[in-house]
């Protein structure tokens, strides 16, 4: 099949980004080196993505769970992203890719935290694809975190309701998540856009992150296309 001959398509696909670490223990390299390579597939991701006309593109790259992980892991992590997005941007940038972030940038270091700052800034208007990082993000701690939000602007409790509560979300300038796509063998969800999931196809596969390429991805759209999505309904 084509990309013109796969359809329906998810406007909006979130990735679970798993099996790097294991990726570089079959070949005896550091974990680290794992992470670059990984990083280094979502530029082939994102182009590939792009060729099928897909809006929304979200990442879970750093969880809030993933802060107890070895420090040196965690120190291995935040420097492969900056240096990723600063020699990654100017072709997404080029390319219209609209960058964004959801999570909490407190807890990075300054200079990872200005690093995506100045992405979204710079692409703001950019509106091929709109690439959401999730860094230091969790989907309960989002939850939460709207609630406080809510509860501090005093809104009545009669005015509370599934619309107003997704405006106080880190996502609410996104659509709901059409297709959720995990790698690396297992099958949960991990805290991951816990609300915003709640109606999205799950594609589960063994393939570890860095080798989830372009074939691997028309499998999983060519899976979505055959789902039949009732929400609830008959």
């Amino acid at each position: 099949m084509a990309a013109k001959d796969i359809t329906p398509l998810p406007h909006h696909i979130a990735f679970i980004m798993d099996g790097n670490g294991r990726w570089a223990k079959k070949r005896g390299l550091p974990r680290k080196a794992g992470h670059a390579a990984g990083t280094k597939n979502i530029l082939v991701l994102i182009k590939t993505l792009a060729k099928y006309g897909i809006k929304y593109v979200t990442l879970y790259s750093f969880s809030t769970e993933n802060w107890n992980r070895p420090n040196e892991e965690i120190r291995g992590i935040l420097e492969i992203l900056g240096q990723s997005i600063k020699e990654e941007l100017p072709e997404l940038h080029k390319n219209g890719v609209k960058l964004n972030h959801i999570g909490n940038l407190a807890n990075l270091p300054t200079e990872t935290a200005e690093a995506i700052t100045d992405a979204i800034k710079l692409t703001e208007n950019n509106s091929l694809m709109t690439l959401t990082l999730a860094f230091d993000y969790g989907g309960r701690a989002e939850i939460v975190n709207a609630a406080k939000n809510i509860v501090a602007d005093k809104i009545p409790v009669e005015d509370i309701n599934e619309e107003l509560f997704e405006s106080y979300l880190y996502t609410k300038n996104l659509e709901d998540v059409d297709l959720v796509i995990r790698t690396g063998g297992d099958i949960r969800i991990s805290n991951f856009l816990l609300w915003q999931s709640a109606y999205s196809e799950f594609y589960f596969t063994d393939v570890l992150w860095p080798d989830f390429n372009e074939k691997e991805i028309k499998k999983a759209l060519e899976t979505f296309s055959r789902r039949e999505r009732r929400y609830g309904g008959v």
